[in-house]
């Protein structure tokens, strides 16, 4: 238990229970935390937890409250929430948080999402790394400290995050929809009752339809997940079935949010960050907005069009809100459907974003597919994975095969070719994957693209 390397990632803390992660590393990582924000120069005398559905969440963040405890510092534990609703209570009380969940990962895993005061993102260059010595270090203490005197308060902070996202959307006035919800048995079946139907707050005019809002950590139904397909097939048929306007699907922790339309027909992330941009400009007049190097060309695009400031930023949460605190963007949004908000302590909220996009098509009479096709602009393949042996040997094969584009390294391999379609190929960071995004104008070119290039990768 004392070597760390396979559990500590570089945005977060992510292993099996409790073989690779239990409530002994959960509380070395506590006090951990603490030292490292001290170290670091952080005030901290009281951290914020909360935990999801999966079973051992509850153990991992008291362990983790005994380690802070041991530190000498206070917790506040909200116990249930949402990702974002850890992020509102740091955010809004100026406090440290720990976030126990695993995202979409399957039952046996759970981890740790950490920030400091503000949200403000703790990934491997920014304190994670620290945190993952130090706990090493207490792992490998015989003589470790004993539990001292327990400092936890339980606190609910639904409401109060639920009222903080209606202040920012004002959905009361749009025309009624009906909207189905895919909570997939994670935290969405807890969160969007209270900040979409009637349990803490007015009813909007929304009629919302759950499916799987059960709390269950085992995901009896499908993953949590639904950046893979399979997990919106359910949702998909009953949007069909049931003549909605709209489908929602949140993945484990209910940061991220996916889209589909009254077809059942998937709207990319990158029309939604279009869409949600397009509103924020109208708000924050000449604002830059952030997009990572593999959404549509159509987001800077659309955003020029806007008046807005378009930033190109490399993938990955720690990246986005570096750019979004180094710019003061208004908001900035990721392929895999992460989304942050300046007005959310810059951090990300699939709820918010998901009121956006009600407050757009219900403040207008045309269906989702027609009002989302004018950000829709071109094919995109989506990002597909493959498995090799020398990831740095077949980049230089596929940059040798395209001796005309136009190249940079932002992050991984972007070509940009003469008919304006583009491919990015970048290393996973945990796996031996090189991962592909294409896009060009026509579905045909894309495919061709897509294939020329993975025949090499693939070898």
């Amino acid at each position: 238990m004392s070597d760390l390397s396979k559990i500590v990632k570089a945005y977060d803390v992510r292993g099996t229970v409790p073989e690779q992660f239990n409530e002994t590393v959960a509380r070395a990582l506590g006090t951990a935390f603490v030292e490292m924000l001290r170290e670091s120069g952080d005030d901290a005398d009281r951290i914020v937890t909360a935990h999801d559905m999966r079973e051992s969440g509850p153990g991992l963040a008291a362990a983790f409250a005994r380690g802070a405890n041991s530190a000498g510092v206070a917790v506040i534990n909200i116990g249930l929430g949402s990702t974002d609703e850890l992020y509102y209570a740091a955010g809004s009380l100026g406090l440290p948080g720990a976030m126990f969940t695993a995202s979409h990962n399957p039952a046996q895993y759970n981890g740790i999402k950490l920030c400091r005061a503000g949200a403000k993102p703790v990934g491997q260059d920014s304190g994670l790394a620290v945190v993952r010595r130090r706990a090493e270090e207490l792992l490998s203490d015989l003589n470790a400290e004993a539990d001292g005197p327990s400092r936890v308060e339980q606190r609910d902070l639904l409401a109060d995050y639920a009222a903080h996202l209606r202040s920012l959307v004002d959905l009361s006035g749009i025309r009624p929809l009906k909207v189905i919800v895919d909570a997939g048995n994670g935290m969405g079946g807890y969160t969007v009752p209270a900040v979409l139907g009637d349990q803490v707050l007015p009813a909007l005019p929304l009629e919302i339809v759950p499916l799987y809002f059960e709390l269950d950590g085992s995901f009896p139904n499908h993953e949590a997940n639904p950046l893979d397909p399979a997990n919106l097939v359910d949702l998909q048929e009953a949007i069909r079935a049931q003549g909605a306007d709209i489908g929602l699907a949140f993945d484990g922790d209910a940061d991220r949010c996916f889209v589909i339309d009254e077809h059942g027909d998937a709207v990319s992330p990158s029309a939604i960050t279009a869409l949600v941009a397009v509103r924020e400009l109208t708000k924050f007049p000449g604002s830059t907005i952030i997009h990572n190097l593999i959404t549509s060309s159509a987001v800077p695009e659309i955003v020029t069009e806007q008046g807005g400031q378009p930033v190109r930023s490399r993938v990955g949460h720690s990246f986005i809100k570096a750019e979004m605190a180094r710019t003061n963007a208004v908001f900035g949004g990721e392929h895999s459907a992460h989304y942050y908000f300046r007005d959310f302590w810059f951090a990300d909220t699939g709820m918010l974003a998901a009121m956006h996009v009600l407050a757009a098509l219900g403040g207008q009479e045309r269906p989702l597919s027609e009002f989302a096709a004018e950000y829709e602009r071109y094919s995109a393949s989506g990002e597909i994975n493959s498995t090799v042996d020398d990831a740095p040997s077949r980049v230089a094969a596929v940059r040798a095969a395209f001796p005309d584009a136009d190249f940079d390294q932002l992050d991984g391999l972007t070509a940009r070719l003469a008919d304006g379609s583009w491919f990015n190929l970048r290393t996973s960071n945990t796996e031996p994957l090189l991962r592909l995004n294409v896009e060009a104008v026509k579905p045909d070119r894309m495919a061709a693209l897509r294939d020329e290039v993975l025949a090499i990768v693939r070898g």
